[in-house]
């Protein structure tokens, strides 16, 4: 097979194993880099070009789009799905899954447990706002940061209301969640490939923390995951459409409580913590759906 991985960094480690989890099973792989690809949109005959060259004859594409450059990588993605290249997440999905609050209206409406969520414009509505939550303490969520960016817990009343206050007034849009005590700085990162958990791990804050982030010093460790949690982790990822994905977890006394479902999740940390080839089951997805499976969203945006 020709498989092409939709990265800005080869040296990455994730991009890294799945490139030699390519070339171990024997297929042809190319890193291609969304930013440098430019597109001809016709009814005819759709093409990708990179770096003077077209980019044809795919059969699967790996998409490894950092948020950052979330609309034009989906753009891309998009075009290879015109052209009929098997995604391993679909454009659609991602985009769904990248915007936070759409996300969670999405896993309430089907019912997944998750933290309570406030969302609001106007300062005025603040303190009804920390009464839906349950009050302080509470987290504060920018809807655009990512690994830990953006996240603030306020520990008293006074501090949430005065934290809100200042993103509002720099028109940043946040959503506010009720805070797990029970967690104890820790969630399970949930690693979902097609309809089952192959993977999960603890992730545990660093002292004086309260975000479980890898990049913000958290620390991973093998972790057994109830049926509820599998259950959970693997709703989350088929609700959101997404083949391969990280469902973050939070345990709760009310039952496991989804936080975040991460369209492309990180391969170090649960490698390393399970001892498991996560970028071998992913190419052993991709043999097994490529060819056999068409692209549900192609033509509908």
């Amino acid at each position: 097979m020709k498989i092409g991985i939709l990265s800005r960094n080869r040296s990455l480690y994730s991009t890294k194993r799945l490139i030699e989890a390519c070339q171990s099973r024997g297929h042809e792989v190319k890193v291609i880099d969304a930013l440098r690809c430019y597109m001809n949109i016709n009814s005819e005959q759709p093409e990708i070009h990179f770096k003077g060259e077209e980019l044809k004859d795919f059969d699967a594409i790996v998409p490894r789009i950092g948020a950052s450059v979330t609309f034009y990588g989906t753009a891309v993605l998009r075009q290879f799905e015109m052209m009929g290249v098997y995604p391993v997440n679909e454009s659609v999905a991602i985009t769904r899954s990248r915007d936070k609050l759409r996300s969670m209206q999405l896993l309430s409406r089907k019912g997944i447990g998750m933290p309570i969520t406030g969302f609001a414009s106007k300062p005025d509505d603040i303190k009804d706002l920390l009464e839906m939550v349950n009050g302080a303490p509470v987290v504060i969520k920018l809807l655009e940061g990512t690994q830990g960016i953006g996240v603030v817990l306020a520990e008293t009343r006074k501090a949430a209301e005065s934290v809100i206050e200042a993103f509002m007034g720099l028109k940043a849009n946040i959503m506010v969640q009720e805070y797990i005590k029970e967690a104890g700085g820790a969630d399970i990162r949930c690693f979902v490939i097609g309809d089952k958990v192959i993977a999960a791990m603890k992730r545990q804050a660093g002292e004086g923390e309260f975000r479980s982030n890898l990049h913000r010093g958290g620390t991973a460790s093998l972790v057994r995951i109830t049926p509820e949690e599998r259950k959970t982790a693997v709703a989350a990822a088929r609700i959101m459409g997404l083949n391969v994905a990280g469902v973050d977890l939070l345990r709760s006394s009310r039952g496991p409580l989804v936080m975040e479902v991460n369209s492309s999740p990180g391969l170090e940390g649960i490698e390393a913590a399970t001892g498991k080839d996560v970028a071998g089951m992913i190419v052993d997805f991709i043999e097994k759906n490529a060819s056999v499976k068409g692209i549900k969203t192609r033509g509908r945006g």
